[in-house]
């Protein structure tokens, strides 16, 4: 664990090195950390606070803002079902809780398996194809009970 931890540290800062001299800095060191960690860890917020001069709670305000930015490492699937209106009106929600119940997990949660992490997002764009849901980047329209059934199988491979 402790060696995670230093290889952690040490990517962070290779980031923070790079882009903390260019104009706002925060977000593509943010990028960064998340696309080589798969997520954002608490312990990189005091060291990137520190070397932009902001503080503590901007950061982590940054991190919580944005719902694409992981405080926790993913699942190795990660399945985003659309809870915006049109999907909603389409029978959405029914769609989503048929894949909680399918995955036994809920919104916000990584399987105890580290298979699948479910998130709720609020539009892929995929309105005239409502329901949907983003599995692994791949979007997936027009889910019914047979699908859901299938979306399952796949995150949980």
């Amino acid at each position: 664990m402790q060696h995670a931890r230093t290889e952690n540290a040490s990517t962070v800062q290779s980031i923070v090195e790079r882009w903390r001299e260019e104009e706002g800095p925060l977000l593509p060191i943010l990028n960064g950390i998340q696309q080589a960690l798969g997520y954002v860890p608490r312990e990189s917020v005091p060291v990137i606070a520190e070397a932009l001069n902001l503080s503590r709670a901007e950061v982590y305000g940054v991190v919580s803002f944005y719902h694409d930015y992981r405080e926790k490492p993913a699942g190795r699937h990660v399945l985003k079902v659309c809870r915006a209106e049109a999907c909603q009106s389409m029978g959405g929600d029914a769609v989503a809780e048929r894949l909680e119940q399918l995955l036994g997990i809920r919104f916000h949660e990584t399987s105890a398996d580290g298979a699948v992490t479910l998130e709720p997002v609020y539009c892929l764009g995929l309105c005239a194809c409502a329901p949907s849901a983003m599995l692994d980047g791949e979007v997936i329209g027009r889910i019914d009970d047979e699908k859901a059934a299938d979306i399952a199988r796949r995150a949980r491979a």
